[in-house]
């Protein structure tokens, strides 16, 4: 990888030969000898991977989509042709290279190991298909070690913090990018597995006893924990930052988290988002200020296309488009185009970050999160194509929404009777409930086109125990009930 520091002042036409040079070395070094999936595509295309130039060659490749990843039935293995490594061939030369010399064999041997071997696995979170592994070897490792590094060097933190990290533990890319970064940079760490593991009360201990400078979360979960906090009069005055991944983060919910952490004693706190998918293999922040220049990526470790959804042609700097991630230079699991479904409002920018300077490209932090609840995009209800994720920011941003949950079902249970919305709310304290049922309904159907049959107001304890917090791995916040035909 390259020097950070100054990667991050480089001007972008500089940052764009760095990104075609080594776009060049990895197809002709790894991608074509050694990725399976992507031989296959060169090889069935009639590609030449020797004339490509650099990133605008590669709009001679065909998308990656997460079908052609995910592990079926019948397919159990297809991740496999995804990872890069050396076929038999390649291996049994350096088995005899190992022969040849003891001393200079075994150093090759080592260093492909190193290069190759699998060493790490995390996993999609998948819903429509099987999770889907993806793996990292030492020197990926490494890579995600240095781009934690850079992370918290984006969210201005220092070896001086103290992080509780407060995302589920499982092989998800959350809870160990916010482990590898820590480890990274020094950063005195209680990585707790979060509420699941640690147990809600004994980790608000944990923050108010450590004095924890940095806490990392899952969105939904922190505003439920620090609920509980503020109830509790827990002393967080130390907190400074709160960083969230996992999920996007409206800027109403960041609103709600700045406020309960004030109530609780910090000066000026910080909510802070990443942006990132298993795919990626990393995470990227967005630097600290009340607004959000966007997510500042590592263009040495990738390369980021911004495409119209319906066309796939490339759209201008800061139009509207769905992040493709193509990945250079890595080892292990690696895609190339790879359209993540997810759309930035605002593009991507190359014109310098004007909070900090840094000159890397920046994807929009008004994402459109089409990933998480892929199954839910432009469902049809009551006869109308409905976005379900427009939910979203609404609920989470909503003053007088504390907890909330969107069923969708059939009228008496019926595949073949009509569709219905329900939505399930626990108000905040003092609210009236009629003037809220009258608000949410009007914002519903500006925000999706149709409008709930019900509006169920519950207590939060109810409603948390619908979504499975602390239960589940991501809180199920939309939920289509209706029976199969």
């Amino acid at each position: 990888m390259e020097n950070w520091e100054k990667l991050s002042k480089k001007p972008w036409a500089e940052v764009r030969q760095m990104q075609d040079r080594k776009l060049r070395a990895f197809i002709v070094n790894q991608i074509y000898p050694y990725s399976p999936h992507y031989r296959r595509i060169f090889q069935e295309l009639k590609l030449d991977p020797y004339k490509f130039k650099g990133v605008q060659d590669l709009v001679h490749l065909p998308f990656t989509y997460k079908e052609d990843i995910a592990p079926t039935d019948a397919e159990p293995a297809k991740h496999r042709d995804f990872i890069i490594r050396p076929d038999e061939e390649v291996s049994e030369k350096y088995g005899h290279m190992a022969k040849l010399s003891p001393y200079g064999g075994k150093q090759v041997v080592d260093e492909k190991i190193y290069d190759y071997k699998p060493a790490h696995i995390h996993f999609t979170t998948g819903r429509t298909a099987k999770p889907t592994p993806f793996v990292y070897t030492l020197r990926d490792l490494e890579t995600i070690r240095e781009a934690g590094r850079r992370l918290l060097d984006v969210f201005a933190l220092s070896e001086k913090d103290i992080l509780v990290n407060a995302f589920p533990y499982a092989p998800h890319l959350a809870f160990w990018q916010a482990f590898f970064a820590a480890d990274s940079m020094g950063v005195a760490s209680l990585h707790s597995g979060g509420g699941k593991v640690m147990g809600t009360q004994n980790l608000m201990s944990a923050v108010e006893m450590m004095k924890a400078t940095v806490i990392s979360f899952i969105p939904g979960y922190a505003y439920y924990f620090l609920r509980q906090a503020a109830e509790q009069k827990r002393d967080y005055s130390s907190v400074q930052k709160v960083l969230f991944g996992g999920e996007r983060v409206p800027p109403g919910l960041k609103d709600k988290i700045i406020a309960l952490l004030q109530e609780m004693g910090a000066k000026n706190p910080q909510v802070l988002a990443t942006y990132a998918c298993t795919e990626s293999r990393l995470a990227w922040g967005e630097c600290p200020s009340h607004d959000s220049y966007g997510y500042h990526t590592y263009p040495d470790t990738e390369i980021i296309e911004m495409i119209d959804p319906a066309t796939g042609e490339h759209v201008a700097e800061g139009e509207e488009g769905e992040i493709v991630y193509t990945a250079l230079d890595w080892r292990g699991s690696c895609l190339l185009r790879y359209r993540t479904g997810d759309v930035a409002k605002g593009g991507i920018l190359y014109t310098p970050c004007p909070n900090c300077g840094r000159t890397v490209p920046r994807i929009t932090a008004n994402l459109q999160r089409k990933s998480e609840f892929k199954e839910f995009d432009l469902t049809k209800v009551k006869g109308t194509l409905v976005n379900l994720n427009n939910f979203f920011p609404l609920m989470m941003g909503h003053p007088q929404v504390v907890e909330w949950q969107v069923e969708v079902c059939k009228r008496n249970n019926d595949p073949f009777d009509l569709d219905e919305i329900n939505l399930y709310i626990a108000p905040a304290a003092g609210v009236n409930i009629e003037e809220l049922k009258s608000d949410l309904r009007q914002k519903v159907i500006r925000d999706t086109e149709v409008a709930p049959n019900q509006i169920i107001f519950l207590p939060a304890e109810q409603v948390l125990a619908r979504v499975g917090m602390e239960t589940e791995l991501k809180e199920k916040r939309i939920v289509d009930n209706r029976p199969q035909k």
